[in-house]
């Protein structure tokens, strides 16, 4: 438990935690007292959070599939080039780029006029549905949000690529297929996680910024809000082989 990927996937924990921790609350809350209100400050406190683990998660999975590649394609250097040091400069600037990220969006957000009904149609406070409140113009807000999808979203989605097309060669290269089956399973986890992600990030956010609302939308984010957050631990948790052992016990 002490290797790099655990390192990394204990990380990986901590922002499913925040963005359950800020959204399902108050949403629970809310259902609870028959409410369908939250304040101004809470709303850009939502946000900030929810941006700030959507980016950081994004970045994580990017250093993750790095961490997988160096293991497969590189496994006599793998433990000098992967040392504690750094390991924790890579999540210090997973964690230092989204903090900055969030913190722009969130103050160029907070910066808007908004009147009108107010109703956020989503069941929390995210960029799209807020940008679709507001009456005064929200052009800077949108080029920074479509810069940090293009930088963020699509740059980290290429450097994954990347990362498994390099495992994917040292995989065919490998003669025995038991060789074969090792180097993929150490990235099997890892790669279902990234699968998931992606697949409800990506068709959520790659529309027009006045289109983000609807049913699908919702479910779509009910998704990634509480689904992927619950399934990442036991995805690799299935992984260590005591976990495993217990499940086939019960």
């Amino acid at each position: 438990l002490h290797t790099p990927m655990y390192f990394f996937v204990s990380n990986l924990a901590i922002l499913d935690l925040i963005v359950t921790s800020s959204v399902l609350p108050k949403a629970l809350g809310n259902l609870l007292l028959g409410k369908n209100s939250i304040s101004f400050q809470g709303c850009m406190a939502q946000l900030y959070s929810f941006t700030f683990s959507g980016s950081a998660e994004l970045t994580l999975l990017t250093v993750m599939s790095y961490d997988r590649c160096l293991a497969v394609c590189q496994p006599l250097h793998y433990t000098n080039i992967m040392r504690k040091r750094t390991c924790i400069f890579l999540v210090a600037a997973v964690w230092g780029i989204s903090a900055i990220n969030s913190l722009i969006n969130t103050l160029l957000l907070a910066q808007l006029d908004f009147c009108g009904t107010n109703v956020v149609q989503n069941f929390f406070c995210e960029i799209f549905p807020l940008l679709a409140l507001s009456c005064s113009s929200t052009y800077l807000s949108e080029i920074m949000v479509y810069m940090a999808d293009i930088i963020l979203g699509m740059g980290n989605f290429l450097l994954v690529i990347l990362s498994y097309c390099f495992i994917i060669i040292t995989i065919l290269k490998i003669q025995a297929s038991a060789g074969k089956w090792k180097a993929f399973s150490t990235c099997s986890s890892h790669l279902v996680v990234v699968g998931i992600f992606y697949s409800t990030i990506v068709y959520n956010y790659i529309q027009p910024t006045r289109g983000a609302s609807g049913r699908r939308s919702k479910q779509l984010s009910m998704v990634y809000t509480l689904v992927t957050p619950s399934l990442n631990p036991l995805i690799y948790s299935l992984r260590h082989k005591v976990f495993k052992a217990a499940i086939w016990r019960i």
